[in-house]
């Protein structure tokens, strides 16, 4: 039913629309253009470009000192304290120091494996040009809804660009990825409804949706609250397992079937089987949703993300992604058609009530947009770096998130205090968030990071971890103390 399924997913929102239509739900975007300081006549403000050419951002080809900047954090010295003595996760010391201002502080430089701005554009001037340019220009912009007034050509101009880079027909933005998330699982459990005209649907006629085991919490999230509007029912598959997939895809008697994953998983930095997935879909029809909020802008040649680096990006139906990583900025995006798009903006409750990213934000969001994609050899630093910190360890790295696990409390907190003490800031995680004796290192590597900057981390963590004696722990870093 592969290809047929997929078209019915087309059909059902096509049916859906008018609906929303007939009964006043339709929810339109209202575009508009803000006025620019000094433009005295409507006639400029039409004239006026809607944003700058992508020739007007000066790129650079190789590290600059200011992509130094981005790897670099200083914390108070009570802060410093508190993690070196393992009193961070107590609530009345952080009280303690909120007594103390900040202005009567020293502080610690450590250098960052533990940020998310991958590429190391949260200090380009490109983008610092034209977000300074946008406040000039507009202050923060009109402040609303995008179903209300907030929906400016800022906002359009970066839509048209994300849109573009992951091949998809419309893209809607969403103040945060955990929004986009939610937005999306709260639409596909209200299409049941829709389309069982005026009764609770029956059990066959709900939605069935297929999570791997260790989604995001935005999506997890989103499906409970999916669930208990009373149009969908989930499914949790084994981390990554396409046999259990199946299986539940196979058994399955419901007819609307949708499996949502990350393309990355944040915590253990192993990829989602997204050809395998692929396949599934092609053989049972559900409509894949993927959440590349980890993978955009880093992978693919083009920094499409993930589905691009393993070409198969026209096997996404939905893609989500955000703007607060790689990008180097703020806010979340949903990559689709423009029939999914007219349905989300209508029924995704948390785009509907949120206010849209201000002007300035949206305008470095599209800068960085134009950066990446001018400055591809900031995605082959990264893999450099991940080249040498596998050479140096002999352990495979299948991504820039490595999960160093060292084991139980006592020793994660020996390694973490070692590496601060040695000016890294990496922050360990422990139960509950991880199982018993499986505590870790979180170690994120982005193009700002240096060769020597791998060599020093890798010698120190080398005096407290054995990488001679490993095990493949989800295809990532591994090892024991």
């Amino acid at each position: 039913m592969g290809i047929m399924g997929n078209n019915l997913w087309d059909l059902w929102v096509e049916e859906v629309v008018p609906k929303l239509d007939s009964r006043n739900g339709f929810m339109p975007l209202r575009p508009m253009r803000l006025p620019s300081l000094g433009e005295a006549e409507e006639e400029a403000t039409a004239q006026r470009k809607s944003h700058p050419d992508d020739d007007e951002f000066e790129t650079f080809q190789g590290m600059q000192p200011w992509d130094r900047l981005s790897v670099y954090i200083s914390i108070p010295e009570t802060f410093y304290q508190r993690l070196l003595e393992g009193g961070e996760l107590v609530s009345k010391n952080e009280l303690e120091d909120s007594k103390i201002s900040l202005n009567q502080q020293r502080f610690r430089k450590l250098l960052l494996f533990a940020g998310n701005d991958f590429l190391g554009l949260s200090r380009h001037p490109a983008i610092a040009k034209a977000t300074a340019k946008a406040v000039v220009e507009h202050g923060t912009g009109p402040r609303g809804s995008p179903l209300v007034c907030g929906y400016t050509d800022y906002h359009i101009a970066l839509e048209s660009s994300l849109a573009k880079l992951k091949k998809k027909e419309a893209c809607l933005l969403c103040p945060s990825g955990f929004a986009a998330n939610m937005a999306v699982m709260v639409a596909i459990g209200s299409l049941a409804p829709l389309l069982s005209v005026g009764k609770r649907p029956t059990q066959e006629e709900k939605i069935a949706i297929f999570s791997d085991a260790l989604n995001h919490a935005s999506i997890v999230d989103g499906l409970k609250l999916a669930e208990r509007h009373g149009g969908v029912q989930y499914f949790v598959y084994k981390h990554c397992d396409m046999s259990h997939l199946d299986a539940l895809l196979t058994n399955c008697k419901m007819k609307k079937k949708v499996v949502v994953t990350d393309s990355l998983f944040s915590m253990d930095g192993d990829f989602a089987p997204v050809v395998e997935l692929a396949a599934l879909r092609k053989k049972h029809g559900f409509l894949f949703v993927l959440d590349d909020a980890h993978g955009t802008f880093v992978w693919g040649k083009n920094g499409g993300g993930v589905a691009e680096e393993f070409n198969c990006e026209n096997d996404i139906d939905i893609c989500i992604g955000t703007l607060s990583k790689a990008a180097a900025s703020l806010g979340g995006f949903i990559t689709c058609s423009k029939i999914w798009k007219q349905f989300i903006q209508s029924r995704g409750r948390s785009f509907i009530f949120s206010t849209i990213a201000p002007v300035p934000l949206t305008a470095a969001s599209y800068a960085s947009v134009v950066v990446s994609r001018k400055e591809p050899w900031r995605r082959t630093e990264i893999r450099k770096r991940m080249q040498e910190f596998q050479d140096l360890t002999g352990i495979p790295v299948t991504s820039q998130i490595l999960s160093v696990i060292v084991g139980n409390v006592e020793k994660l907190f020996k390694a973490s205090q070692v590496l601060l003490e040695s000016g890294f800031f990496i922050v360990p995680v422990g139960p509950p968030a991880v199982p018993p004796n499986t505590g870790r290192l979180r170690v994120t590597l982005t193009a700002a990071h240096t060769a020597e900057d791998i060599k020093r981390l890798v010698s120190i963590l080398s005096d407290y971890v054995n990488f001679q004696v490993t095990t493949n722990y989800r295809s990532n870093l591994h090892a024991k103390l």
